[in-house]
């Protein structure tokens, strides 16, 4: 409900150029940056404090460790146990929420407008004195060892960490997803040291976004955060090239799966390629809303599926564009191919000026809802901002962007991204009745059984 009434107070009309609101940006002596937007009308005040390394800042073997650092952070602080901090937030009737993408570690919570300083105070213990007490890592580590084992009863939640790692292979910041081994490998003096190594004023982003009073806000968020170690600032890993040598594919086997899901991707972009913009709208086109090209032909036309869909990954590194779905053990030659079928298509073919104009229509039509209407969606947008090196107009001027990708340069784009060799083939289903339609995808196919430890090809 509150974020519903904050989205109203700050709609903003489709047919108008849109604008991030007013905001300052400052560096403490600490190197902690950061950023105010005050919007009145509704007393709730967001913050976002983001931690630069996220999944990207994993040792291989502790994978997951900025994902359970990012729990633990409300699991118990220097001036309270877990149960007195879940009780000191609901006290405030305030949100805190923690976790780990893949360039940062991202932490947010939400207070009523009056509990600005004890909300803050609350967020800033969390964030730079927790504890990390022995039973609550026990508690997490368990829980996750038990997700990992769960989820490869699942093949929707399995069919992802299995793709990554054979995408990006075990040596790419990216490839090496958390596994029972690696959660089961995380001790308290592992957090304890990226923990000191991560969360220091070098590598923190504030963000303080809502209704408060910027100098009283400012002052003291400089008295909380300003008094972080100031460490150094996460070395970012160097661009690593993704697989370009040809089909690949892995048969990750489930016996008892009634339905295959499978992944087929290839080599993307980055998070800053000047490329986003056309690479929005066509991915818009492709898979990535109902009516898309790949659902048309896989759900409605054929029936072969309940859903497809095509994702363009953008992050610090080069990452993945994708398509994913799921269909029955029968039907997988069938589905595959044409997925393959419309990928060739919109390769050689491209786009119309109607499909083009269409896409636009959709994506400047849905931009305010999904990013800049709430508090802490704004949050975020600064915080990507930031994190990536971005300037305002990649908001205030996106509109006028969109508006400028010519159809030829859509086409171009869809030639030179939305290629039909270089690509990796992920399976998941009974093998025994699938194999000889994966080994049609590539030279050799890898094959591994679902449940065993690990989500490497074996």
């Amino acid at each position: 409900m509150k974020r519903l009434a904050f989205a109203l107070a700050l709609a903003l009309p489709l047919t108008a150029q849109v604008k991030l609101p007013p905001y300052t940006r400052e560096v403490l002596p600490n190197g902690v940056v950061t950023y105010y937007m005050q919007r009145t009308g509704l007393p709730l005040v967001s913050f976002r404090v983001l931690v630069k390394g996220g999944v990207e800042s994993d040792h291989p073997m502790v994978a997951g460790i900025s994902s359970v650092t990012a729990e633990l952070l409300r699991r118990g602080t220097a001036q309270h146990t877990a149960e007195q901090f879940n009780e000191e937030l609901d006290g405030l009737g305030g949100t805190f929420g923690a976790g780990a993408g893949d360039d940062s570690t991202s932490i947010s919570a939400e207070f009523l407008k009056k509990d600005f300083d004890r909300g803050l105070a609350l967020v800033a213990e969390a964030v730079l004195h927790p504890s990390f007490p022995e039973d609550e890592i026990h508690k997490a580590v368990a829980r996750r060892v038990d997700g990992v084992k769960s989820a490869k009863d699942n093949p929707g939640a399995a069919i992802n960490p299995f793709y990554r790692s054979f995408f990006f292979g075990a040596a790419h910041p990216y490839g090496h997803p958390a596994d029972e081994a690696s959660y089961d490998r995380i001790r308290k003096e592992d957090l304890v040291d990226y923990h000191e190594q991560m969360y220091v004023g070098h590598n923190l982003i504030v963000i303080v976004a809502g209704d408060f009073d910027p100098v009283a806000a400012k002052a003291r968020v400089a008295a909380t955060f300003g008094a972080a170690r100031a460490g150094n600032a996460y070395a970012w890993a160097a661009e690593q090239p993704v697989f370009d040598k040809g089909p690949r594919v892995l048969l990750v086997d489930k016996p008892d799966a009634t339905q295959t899901y499978f992944i087929i991707a290839q080599p993307g972009v980055r998070r800053t390629t000047p490329d986003r913009v056309p690479l929005n709208l066509l991915n818009t086109l492709f898979g990535g809303r109902f009516t898309s090209m790949l659902n048309d032909e896989l759900r409605v036309n054929s029936g072969l599926t309940y859903g497809a869909g095509s994702s363009v990954q953008m992050s610090r590194l080069t990452g993945a564009i994708f398509i994913s779905t799921y269909t029955k053990t029968e039907t997988t030659a069938k589905a595959i191919d044409l997925a393959l079928d419309v990928l060739k298509r919109f390769h050689d073919k491209g786009i119309t000026a109607e499909q083009l104009a269409s896409a636009k229509a959709y994506v400047k039509g849905t931009l305010p809802p999904r990013t800049i209407q709430t508090a802490d969606q704004i949050a975020n947008v600064l915080g990507e901002m930031e994190l990536y090196g971005l300037g305002r107009d990649e908001v205030d001027q996106f509109f006028a962007r969109v508006d400028a990708v010519t159809l030829e340069q859509a086409n171009a784009a869809v030639r030179r991204y939305y290629g039909t060799d270089n690509l990796t083939f992920v399976l998941l289903g009974n093998a025994a009745k699938i194999r000889d339609v994966a080994a049609k995808y590539g030279p050799k196919v890898m094959e591994r059984p679902a449940r065993t430890p690990g989500w490497t090809a074996m």
